[in-house]
């Protein structure tokens, strides 16, 4: 066997214990009792450092050494490269570190839960204060490493390729026009009359309309499914998709476009090379590339006229309101196209949303870079959240700096990722438009044309090609984000 085959037999083996610690993660967030915590906690750290020695055993270093040395196809040599690059990561962070982390995150995750809902910033930021310990001390060992600041580091881990330089700039400049954006769009909605949801909408009722979307964005039922869960996530592996999302019963319409949204992370896991199943290569390219999938399916599909009818149509009967007005193409349009400046990252309009992606990133820049302390944020976040949309978080935590569960984990440098994501999708669209008439495939109920063109210019290229090539080979040009810029001042103005 040669070092490189040796290499994709060893990588397809740590790849089966992730599938079984994403299932365990998904049950932990879709069907766990509260009182299984505690133990699950430990299970899921005892695998976290099982993973982290197999990724990290001394034979590696030689087998690539070797493999780098042997004939190898250009595919193989992309393969290499991702499996290089995952050993590299994990290699420098010690296994200490590594159960230290799960161990952190999950009690932090876990108690997040409750204390949100109780805005219990003291409970929280307990917690909390390890996670953020443990994480900069994982930035400052990544960051030495590939000589990178500690936040580029840990930028590195989810965005390959991209640096605080290259976001200063891009967020600079969306901050010089979105704010202006938003004022104009909100003058130019005032005289708008919408219809809002009122009653009662089951979650049993909600559930079955999902699964009617899910089917017309044509996600296969064989190799995934839908539940549950405090917090919308996409999970699994390819061929065992688990998404979920949550339920308001006096409200179907934020549920609904969350489902929408998830189906397009499931899509692009599901339209994954299979003959790369198991190794890094077959894997998403990047966090930003995952989320411009989902993107693109809520932002560039699903808040489109063409695909409303759809919902108008599919809600309607699910909830048997065939002649309630809230139900009505127009009207749906209003409700998914309206612009509201408000607390919530993930209920936030299309055209707010980078705003509150841009707080974030900001403060987590500063925090993992040691420029601010943990206890610092709350005071932070209300000052810039003043200075972006014009509203105060003062005192109100769950509202502010604990509604998302990302920093519970440590996933820091990540969330650039929904940004640079929103702005992928915009760049598909235009290039798309040119061979793919996309409103006529949403119209006929049809739309594999457009899948067709994801499958094979994202879905079926997986890590073949870093973030900058692959964009390049779909689109003809890198990143660039006047194409979002268009496609906002087009859809709101």
């Amino acid at each position: 066997m040669s070092n490189y085959d040796q290499l994709t037999s060893h990588y397809q083996t740590i790849h089966h214990f992730n599938h079984a610690e994403s299932m365990l993660g998904w049950d932990a967030a879709a069907n766990m009792p509260s009182g299984g915590s505690n133990a699950r906690s430990k299970a899921m750290a005892e695998l976290s450092v099982h993973i982290h020695r197999l990724s990290t055993q001394p034979q590696l270093e030689e087998w690539f050494g070797n493999a780098e040395k042997e004939p190898l196809s250009t595919e193989q040599k992309a393969s290499l490269r991702e499996m290089k690059r995952k050993w590299q990561q994990a290699t420098v962070v010690p296994e200490d570190l590594v159960q230290a982390q799960s161990i952190a995150s999950s009690k932090c995750e876990h108690a997040w839960r409750t204390q949100r809902q109780e805005n219990d910033w003291v409970g929280f930021e307990k917690n909390w204060k390890e996670v953020v310990t443990l994480s900069r001390e994982e930035a400052k060992i990544r960051g030495e490493a590939l000589g990178l600041t500690p936040y580029d580091a840990m930028l590195d881990k989810f965005e390959p390729g991209t640096t605080t330089a290259s976001l200063d700039t891009l967020f600079s400049d969306v901050k010089t026009w979105l704010p202006e954006l938003i004022e104009k769009v909100l003058v130019k909605q005032q005289s708008d009359s919408i219809i809002m949801p009122s009653g009662t909408f089951s979650t049993a009722s909600q559930k079955a309309l999902g699964l009617e979307v899910m089917k017309l964005l044509k996600f296969d039922f064989d190799r995934g499914r839908l539940d549950q869960s405090v917090h919308p996530f996409c999970g699994g592996v390819p061929s065992d998709v688990r998404i979920t999302t949550r339920y308001d019963e006096k409200n179907f319409v934020q549920a609904l476009m969350g489902i929408v949204h998830e189906t397009g992370h499931a899509r692009y896991e599901q339209g994954l090379p299979s003959a790369f199943a198991g190794l890094p290569v077959g894997e998403a390219r990047s966090m930003g590339v995952h989320e411009s999938q989902s993107l693109f399916f809520e932002m560039q599909i699903g808040r489109c006229k063409p695909f409303i009818s759809h919902l108008s149509r599919l809600s309607a009967d699910a909830f048997n309101a065939h002649k309630d007005p809230v139900f009505a193409e127009e009207n749906l349009y209003k409700i998914y196209t309206q612009v509201k400046k408000g607390f919530i990252r993930v209920d936030a309009d299309e055209l707010t949303y980078p705003a509150h992606v841009i707080v974030r990133y900001e403060i987590e820049r500063d925090l993992i870079n040691g420029v601010i302390e943990h206890t610092d944020v709350p005071a932070i976040w209300d000052e810039k959240m003043k200075a972006s949309l014009g509203i105060s978080t003062k005192d109100n935590y769950k509202n502010g700096c604990m509604q998302d569960i990302h920093w519970t984990g440590g996933s820091f440098g990540y969330f650039p990722s929904y940004t640079l994501g929103a702005m992928y999708a915009a760049q598909y669209k235009a290039t798309m438009t040119q061979t793919v008439d996309i409103d006529a495939a949403i119209q006929s109920g049809d739309l594999s044309p457009i899948f067709q063109w994801l499958s094979d210019n994202i879905w079926s290229q997986a890590s073949l090609h870093t973030t900058d090539e692959l964009i390049k080979r779909a689109t003809g040009e890198t990143l660039n984000a006047v194409h979002f810029r268009k496609h906002l001042e087009g859809r709101y103005l």
